[in-house]
């Protein structure tokens, strides 16, 4: 099978994961600049949700540019980070509108933890699917950020319960570190291809 309709449905999910997350912002009654207070911490728990969900759509553009093939095992696996992208919304809207209290921000770090597993199981299955010299092997290296990143997201759900600002603190600062944009599979495949 060929990664087009793959990329395609993943593309798609991913737009309304997007589209709910901002339909969740409710528009104020109240004509003033003070109806917009309330709508702060929603707002901000969609920036950063949406911050993720571009990191997500980009990186997994660049994973998908090295299979040459796609398998059942992808395809499920595919489906699984999807999954708990599409938790996004909910865990996004509950933190937001609870003013990042404790259980949901709690809540949102388990969503964030459990797709970047997804995302680590997806990469992995596509590594297994196109042999021990696939280009994405070669372009991860030793991963450094894919292993720091659940260290800190467990640490953000831990200090939920005692500090939701720094827990989300902890959230932005992985956000900032897949940010930086990392080369390695464009080098690679620029590699593979000349």
């Amino acid at each position: 099978m060929g990664k087009t309709r793959l990329e395609a449905f993943s593309d798609g999910v991913l737009a309304i994961v997007i589209t709910i997350m901002v339909l969740e912002m409710k528009v104020p009654h109240d004509a003033s600049l003070a109806g917009l207070g309330p709508l702060i911490p929603v707002f901000l728990s969609y920036v950063l949700s949406f911050i993720y969900v571009g990191i997500y759509w980009n990186n997994h553009h660049h994973m998908l540019h090295t299979c040459s093939r796609v398998t059942g095992g992808i395809l499920w696996a595919n489906l699984h980070l999807l999954f708990w992208l599409s938790l996004f919304p909910f865990a996004t809207g509950w933190m937001g509108e609870n003013h990042f209290s404790g259980l949901p921000t709690a809540l949102y770090g388990v969503v964030l933890l459990a797709a970047a597993i997804a995302y680590w199981i997806l990469q992995q299955t596509i590594i297994a699917s196109q042999g021990p010299s696939s280009k994405l092997r070669i372009a991860i290296g030793n991963d450094w950020k894919g292993k720091l990143s659940p260290a800190l997201y467990t640490m953000g759900i831990v200090l939920s319960f005692f500090s939701p600002w720094i827990a989300t603190a902890v959230y932005i600062v992985v956000a900032c570190l897949w940010l930086i944009p990392d080369r390695r599979i464009e080098r690679v495949v620029q590699q593979h291809d000349a």
